[in-house]
This record gives C-alpha cells, sequence and structure tokens, in this order.
C-alpha cells in the first residue's frame, strides 16, 4: 500500500527538491517511509530552530526552497524562529509538519504535542498555513505552496497533515506528473513600463537601490545601471549584484552620510525590489533618512510598492521580468551621468567615516576573499558581520547574507552556514559567528561533521555579548547579563571531529584560511579578543 505520506515524498521530488532538513519524531515517522527510497537526502539537525535555519541558507544559497520536516507541537514552536526570519528576508521556506488526528485537534484532552491551534500560531510567520484534511487535498496545496515560491514574494509555508491523513491509502490519487507546472511572476504593466522609460531617459543623475528582491535578476540590473550610467547601492540582502570590483558598485549602508548625499544629489532614485526599510535606510534609527523627492519602484509584492516611501511612479512585478520589457522597449542610454566617478567619490566617503575597527575587520574580510574568492559568507549578528554590512563588497549575488537585521536571530550562523554548503558542495563557506549566539546553535557542530560540510567557521570571541555591552555603556546603562562563561570551543569542535585552533583577531589570516581550507573536515578558527 502507498500512503499520502510516501506519496508526499514523490510529490517533492517531483518539484526538484533534493533535500529535507528534519528530525524525526513518532508523529512523523509515516513521513518517513518513503524518503529511503526516494532522490531526497534527509538532514539530521540537532534542533528544530537549527533546521529551519539550515533551510533558509539552503533556500539563499541555491534560490529554492528549504524544506523541512518537523513534529507538532515542540517542533513547530521550536522551528518558529527561522520561519519568522525567513519570512522577514522574504526566503522560500516549505515546513510540513504532523499533527493530532482529526476528530483530536485542539480538543484539550492532552494528547502527545497537542496545541490548541498550530495555524494560528504559524499565521504570523507563514504566507499561509493549511491543514490537509483530505488526501485529495495534497498536491492543490502543495502546488499553491510553491506558486508562491515562484511567482510571488517568497515566505515561509506551513502544510500540516493529521497522522490520519499521513497513513490514509493514497492509491486513487492522481499520478504525479514529472515536471508540474511553475507558476511565474511576470513583469508590470504595460503602461507603467512606458512611464518608466520616459522617467529613465529624463534623468541626468539616477541612482539605483538594489535589494534582495534583484538577486535573481543581477543581469538586468548591470544593464540598466550602465546604460544610464547609474551607480549601484546594493542593500545587505543585495550584495553582489553588481560584482566587486565594478566601477558603479557601491557596497556600503544606504544609512551612510556618503549614500545619503548622492540620494539627496540625484534626480531620480529607482528601487529594484527593496523595502527601502529601516535597518537598511536608517540603521541608527535617528530618523534621518529623507526619502526620494522622485521615486521609481519596482517590487513583486505590489503592498511593499507604498510602504516606507511613497513611490512617484510604482512598478508591480518581477524586477528581472519588467526590466527585461524595458530593454525589448528600447531604453535609450544616457552615458554622460558621470556615473563611475559619482560611485567612486561615494565609496571613498563612506569608507572615511568608518572607525578603526570597522576599518580592520573589512581589511580582514578582504582576506577571506582574497584566500577563498569562491567562498560563500554566512553571518550570525556579530561584530564581523556588523561591520561588513557597512562595506564589505561581494564578488557574486548570494555570496554574502547574515540574519543581523529585519528579524535579527542570534544563533542563525553556524546552521544556515551548513545549509549553504549542502546548497553548494563544491564551495568553501565561511560562517562568521561570535561567541555568545555561537552557543544558542552549537550542537548543529555535529550536523556539519556527520553531513560533511565543507565549512570554515571564524568565531570571535570577546567573552559576551560585546555590542549589546557597548551599546549598555554608550546609552550610561551598567553593563549586566552581557559577560558569559565560555567554553573551550577548540576542544568542543574536536569532540565533534571538526579539527580547530585558536589565534589572535587581527593577526594575520591568510596563511591559517589557505590551511583551513584544504582539511578534510569542517574547521573552526577562534579569534580571540584580548
Amino acid at each position: 500500500m502507498k500512503t499520502v505520506g510516501m506519496y508526499l515524498v514523490e510529490l517533492l521530488a517531483a518539484y526538484g527538491v533534493d533535500t529535507v532538513f528534519g528530525i524525526p519524531g513518532v508523529h512523523t515517522i509515516d513521513l518517513y517511509r518513503g524518503l529511503a527510497g526516494s532522490r531526497i537526502r534527509h538532514i539530521t539537525a540537532r534542533h528544530e530552530q537549527g533546521l529551519g535555519f539550515m533551510a533558509d541558507g539552503y533556500a539563499r544559497a541555491s534560490g529554492r526552497p528549504g524544506v523541512c520536516f518537523v513534529i507538532t507541537g515542540p517542533g513547530m514552536t521550536n522551528i518558529a524562529t527561522a520561519m519568522a526570519q525567513a519570512y522577514a528576508d522574504s526566503i522560500p521556506m516549505l515546513v510540513i509538519s504532523s499533527v493530532n488526528a482529526l476528530g483530536k485537534l485542539g480538543s484539550g484532552n492532552g494528547h502527545l504535542h497537542e496545541m490548541p491551534d498550530q495555524r494560528t500560531f504559524t499565521s504570523g510567520v507563514a504566507e499561509f498555513s493549511h491543514t490537509i484534511t483530505r488526501a485529495e487535498e495534497l498536491s492543490q496545496v502543495i502546488a499553491r505552496a510553491f506558486a508562491v515560491f515562484s511567482s510571488g514574494r517568497p515566505r515561509p509555508v506551513h502544510i500540516e497533515l493529521p497522522l490520519d491523513v499521513i497513513n490514509a491509502d493514497a492509491l486513487d490519487l492522481p499520478a504525479i506528473p514529472p515536471a508540474p507546472p511553475r507558476a511565474k511572476a511576470g513583469p508590470a504593466a504595460s503602461q507603467a513600463i512606458e512611464d518608466a522609460r520616459i522617467a529613465l531617459e529624463k534623468s541626468r543623475l539616477p541612482v539605483i537601490f538594489a535589494g534582495g528582491g534583484a538577486l535573481g535578476a543581477a543581469a538586468e540590473v548591470q544593464w540598466l545601471a550602465e546604460m544610464l550610467d547609474a551607480p549601484v547601492v546594493m542593500t545587505i540582502n543585495g550584495r553582489g549584484i553588481l560584482p566587486a570590483g565594478h566601477p558603479l558598485a557601491i557596497s556600503l549602508s544606504a544609512s551612510s552620510a556618503a549614500v545619503r548625499a548622492m540620494m539627496r544629489e540625484s534626480d531620480l532614485v529607482i528601487a529594484l525590489g527593496t523595502e527601502l526599510g529601516p535597518t537598511d535606510y536608517d540603521l541608527y534609527a535617528d530618523g534621518s533618512f529623507e526619502k526620494p523627492a522622485n521615486l521609481l519602484r519596482i517590487d513583486i509584492d505590489a503592498q511593499q510598492l507604498f510602504r516606507n516611501a511613497m513611490p512617484t511612479l510604482p512598478l508591480a512585478g518581477d524586477v528581472g521580468e519588467t526590466l527585461r520589457a524595458l530593454r525589448r522597449d528600447g531604453l535609450a542610454g544616457l552615458r554622460a551621468n558621470a556615473g563611475a566617478s559619482r560611485a567612486a567619490a561615494c565609496r571613498a566617503a563612506g569608507m572615511s567615516e568608518l572607525d578603526a575597527i570597522t576599518s580592520s575587520d573589512l581589511r580582514m574580510l578582504a582576506e577571506v576573499s582574497q584566500v577563498l574568492p569562491q567562498a560563500l559568507i554566512v553571518g550570525d549578528s556579530t561584530r564581523l558581520v556588523y561591520s561588513g554590512n557597512l562595506g564589505y563588497e561581494a564578488p557574486r549575488p548570494r555570496a554574502w547574507f547574515n540574519a543581523s537585521v529585519g528579524f535579527g536571530s542570534l544563533g542563525y550562523g553556524l546552521p544556515a552556514a551548513i545549509g549553504a554548503s549542502l546548497a553548494e558542495p563544491a564551495r568553501k563557506v565561511v560562517c562568521l559567528a561570535g561567541d555568545g549566539g555561537f552557543q544558542f546553535t552549537l550542537g548543529e557542530l555535529g550536523t556539519a561533521y556527520q553531513h560533511g560540510a565543507n565549512l570554515i567557521v571564524l568565531l570571535l570571541n570577546n567573552g559576551g555579548y560585546g555590542e549589546i555591552k557597548s551599546a549598555m555603556l554608550g546609552r550610561g546603562v551598567e553593563p549586566i547579563g552581557v559577560d558569559l562563561h565560555t567554553p573551550d570551543f577548540v576542544a568542543i569542535a574536536e569532540a565533534y571531529g571538526w579539527s580547530a585552533e585558536r589565534i589572535d583577531a587581527g593577526a594575520p589570516l591568510a596563511q591559517t584560511l589557505a590551511a583551513a581550507a584544504q582539511r578534510g573536515t569542517p574547521h573552526l578558527i577562534e579569534l580571540m579578543v584580548r
């Protein structure tokens, strides 16, 4: 007999899913029944929050949804933080959970792992949540989920299967097609594109802001920038859309004085797939972000077009498809805008704003890029990441991402880096972490070793929550709760099978990184702040 749980595995495989992150439990055993004979590998995490972050990192590195299997009750509550991070950053994640059998849902009788209402619980961290009450619904709901991932603003989706539905007979369900059709987002409306063409051709000092919603349109963004001779400021989630070294590329915080000055001097701000949100544009929470007077916005989410700053010209559509339509319509090139010199002046002014520690951290990150030019750099909320967000130049899209803004989860770095490595096994992944956040998901060291993650961790150890301690002192608050007892991270890493070493932060890193890259096991480099 083929069960609905087995049918689900076949359905996921048909959609191209090759990896599922999960922790088997008594309520998900029958979801696993069809996995052993499928093309899908299972990655066993040590905690559901960790597996959710792995799915997030996998999705960011690959551009494909991360898929999770979790149990009802504690599995859902544990993964909710990872779902919230993915929701805030528009990351595609499919969370499939069990739930108690039909007739027992929300009964209050004390069934194992019972929650009053899982769907209500997940409503704030999922694009939608659906309970499968009939086996016939499953293929339709999976199709809805993948439509969210490919044709709208990608965000987590939660699907729960009651225990009796998981075990139901799937014999009468329709055959699974080899490649179900995917919904695709299209360009903005033709009149809006024509209006945009006119506005772009009139502009003499344009500037482009490119966010995470433009990651899949790097070639089109580069075409637009070069056609208009316009500098491109890349947000934290948009780093690498223009490669490091491109004369129009600006990898500075959009909150820097230099970027704001350039924005004020521009006659047209073009926002591509960016929320214009405060963690990028008002990082220091001083309310000084001046909304552009002439703003053209392209975003796949029609509601987002009108958040944070009202556009003079909103275009609701996929960034790449809309720019391709502009190109087909024959946008005239304007090559006399001094874009390269404007970008160079902005970069120089922005770098001069940085303090000595940030500048030193950026030199360290530049060493990482020089030694490991193909590496992905994945970060937690930690000093090296904050510094990188202010000025790191990523070589390509999806090569720099972290959880330090938006929802801002601690503990993200290590599991997300594992997920990224599993998505891109040929690339070295470098995880930037601090000793405080690293302890949130420390157990995932075992996951990395067990599944052969191609991973180096740079762990900055300042003996606690250093950034929060500095913030307390800056606001005249006596530091409490920020100095931590930290374990011997090198010994712990070695106990999990890693190779590990300890050096002083600020010491030359190139030789250490080069040696670490040659090892056959994940490697931890603890950077001690004296």
